[in-house]
């Protein structure tokens, strides 16, 4: 059930999940964005400096300079605040590297992903999202990834290349890589060109 919370590509409800998506790209503004920000940023630094196990939302609290009551009534516990933090670490920064042709540039992302994902930092942000109760974090970085198969795919298509479908880019492409990230070896270099390899020489 966990692994189905990040690889559930279609989304179920594609319609409220693209809803989800717009409104998650608008953060929020004046004292709710500083707060957040200031949260984030308390959780981040007693990551990097304690044991996972030792810190608390009291603690976080301290370091952000806001009362616990606070995170607890935006968060609800910690593993949510948890969860929230990697999202927004998760949230692509940039936009997929043009490198001349859809093929080159869905191995140049993939190759990137694998990279990323399965680092130290990146395993451990998976865990948080995958540990939070409520699947809607899961939804979100399973949107990032899909539009960023989007702007390739529509970038391959604005130069005349034939592209696959998105979601089967998610299901043949994405959801090895991070089943093997979770489950099994790290996927490298010559496992993610096969995936690439054999998507774009599907037949249509």
């Amino acid at each position: 059930m966990l692994l189905s919370k990040i690889l559930n590509h279609r989304c179920q409800d594609e319609g409220r999940v693209t809803g989800m998506a717009v409104k998650e790209n608008l953060r929020p503004g004046g004292r709710s964005a500083r707060v957040q920000a200031s949260v984030h940023k308390a959780a981040r630094d007693l990551l990097a400096e304690f044991n996972r196990t030792e810190v608390t939302i009291p603690l976080i609290a301290a370091r952000a300079g806001v009362t616990p009551s606070t995170i607890y009534r935006r968060w609800g516990d910690l593993q949510e605040l948890l969860a929230d933090v990697a999202v927004e670490r998760l949230r692509p920064d940039m936009q997929p590297v043009d490198a001349g042709s859809g093929k080159a540039d869905l191995q140049a992302w993939a190759e990137q992903y694998a990279e990323e994902m399965s680092s130290g930092p990146g395993r451990e942000m998976i865990r948080d999202v995958l540990a939070a109760q409520a699947g809607a974090n899961a939804s979100k970085c399973c949107e990032y990834t899909r539009q960023q198969i989007v702007v390739i795919a529509d970038r391959a298509k604005a130069r005349g290349e034939a592209f696959p479908d998105v979601d089967l880019v998610m299901d043949q492409v994405v959801a090895p890589i991070m089943y093997r990230i979770l489950f099994g070896d790290v996927p490298d270099a010559a496992r993610v060109c096969d995936l690439v390899s054999r998507i774009m020489s599907a037949p249509d």
